[in-house]
């Protein structure tokens, strides 16, 4: 694993934090031949650590895709980062819990992440904008990247 992934990955675990956003996006797609999943409804909410508990940070998207939907990897990443993380470094990092929803069964998901947020790891994350960033995996192999698919701002 490169030093750059091994940084992604540990930004990840300290730094999903504060604020709360909704975005609509448009990601990059791959896979043979596949327009890739869609992901709509994206959010994040923060709840902040007090002296006596952690906090929390959880992401959800809706996610759908004709052949089924097989994972949502999920990265919080500050804006300052440069460069900013892209579809390889998503490997590297933990996936949303999907559960099938509505009418169309496992074509469709809900997907939620949830972190703990510690008063230590607050306290050691970069104050300003930060992203959240997804790979939705497909059955059929499509994918969709999106580095910007909700956003939240931490705050000292």
């Amino acid at each position: 694993m490169s030093q750059r992934a091994v940084t992604i990955s540990a930004l990840a675990a300290a730094a999903l934090l504060a604020g709360a956003g909704a975005y609509a996006f448009a990601g990059e797609t791959g896979g043979s031949g596949s327009t890739g999943p869609e992901v709509t409804k994206a959010s994040v909410a923060y709840v902040a650590p007090t002296a006596d508990k952690d906090g929390s940070l959880t992401f959800t998207a809706e996610v759908s895709d004709d052949s089924g939907v097989r994972n949502l990897k999920v990265l919080a990443w500050p804006a300052s980062m440069t460069p900013a993380p892209d579809a390889d470094d998503m490997a590297h990092v933990e996936s949303a819990a999907c559960e099938p929803s509505g009418s169309s069964g496992d074509k469709a998901a809900l997907c939620t992440y949830t972190v703990k947020v510690t008063s230590a790891e607050a306290a050691e994350s970069p104050n300003g904008a930060w992203h959240v960033g997804v790979l939705a995996s497909a059955e059929d192999g499509g994918t969709t990247f999106a580095p910007k698919a909700a956003g939240f701002t931490v705050k000292g």
